[in-house]
């Protein structure tokens, strides 16, 4: 039986919680190593109400002691799923992610909740193109999108920037390159920060605007701009884009740091 956190409310309020914000006991029933520092788990959840591309969710780990850590982390999977994957990238001092990461197995029962956020949201009814720019695992949220377009709506026009720090590091890497192959409206450009292996043909400096410039929808085109990972970078590449002309109302962001989601 899952613990019970003291800032639950109490059972009276407990049935008036919208179904979201309930805590549920989710069940893992796979897990896929993406990197040598990122992994993905496939979760069973019971009654899950549903998500959209974007959001996120809340997990709480309980020790022995009743300790309890909580941590937020993107949902990787598009609204499709019959199952619900997270992408976590280990932090080796976190509290959370250094299991979800590593020690975490099929039948492994942990408690979540959400969706939660509904700002940095994308789906097939909100049209194109689709310009994504992530930066290391701010990736996850923006892999929920191009799954879910890949399955509703691979006609709209879209193109992703993945800045990484090394070529190893590229989180989906082999999946999104699938994706563009098979898909010429889709656009993929990546660029290393800390080195490229012989033969890259990628960027191999952190994201400018002369980056930005080359890759991503002109201004004209009035794409949906989504842009997700380190505080820095984010706001970085969310300057050089209003600067380019791109109207601020069309760029959504989402960042985090070493102690929010992902730690």
């Amino acid at each position: 039986m899952p613990a019970t956190d003291p800032g639950d409310p109490p059972p009276a309020a407990a049935a008036r919680v919208p179904a979201r914000l309930a805590w549920r006991e989710a069940e893992i029933v796979a897990v896929v190593d993406e990197t040598p520092h990122a992994r993905s788990l496939v979760f069973r959840v019971p009654d899950w109400p549903g998500h959209l591309p974007g959001q996120h969710v809340d997990v709480r780990l309980t020790a022995d002691d009743g300790y309890q850590a909580q941590r937020s982390y993107s949902i990787a999977s598009p609204p499709e799923d019959g199952h619900l994957t997270l992408t976590v990238e280990r932090i080796d001092d976190g509290e959370v992610s250094p299991y979800l990461a590593g020690e975490a197995r099929p039948g492994d029962r942990i408690e979540l909740r959400g969706p939660i956020g509904g700002y940095f949201t994308w789906n097939a009814g909100t049209g194109g193109p689709l310009q994504l720019v992530a930066g290391g695992s701010g990736i996850v949220p923006l892999m929920a999108m191009l799954r879910h377009r890949a399955r509703a709506a691979a006609d709209l026009p879209a193109r992703l920037l993945f800045s990484s720090r090394t070529f190893d590091a590229i989180i989906y890497r082999q999946e999104i390159d699938g994706l563009a192959r098979a898909d010429g409206r889709l656009g993929v450009s990546y660029t290393l920060t800390r080195g490229a292996p012989p033969g890259w043909t990628g960027g191999q400096r952190r994201v400018d605007a002369g980056m930005l410039r080359a890759s991503v929808f002109d201004p004209g085109q009035a794409p949906h701009v989504y842009v997700c990972g380190p505080t820095p970078f984010v706001e970085s590449v969310a300057s050089a884009l209003v600067a380019l002309g791109h109207a601020p109302a069309r760029i959504k962001t989402e960042r985090f740091g070493p102690t929010g989601a992902g730690s």
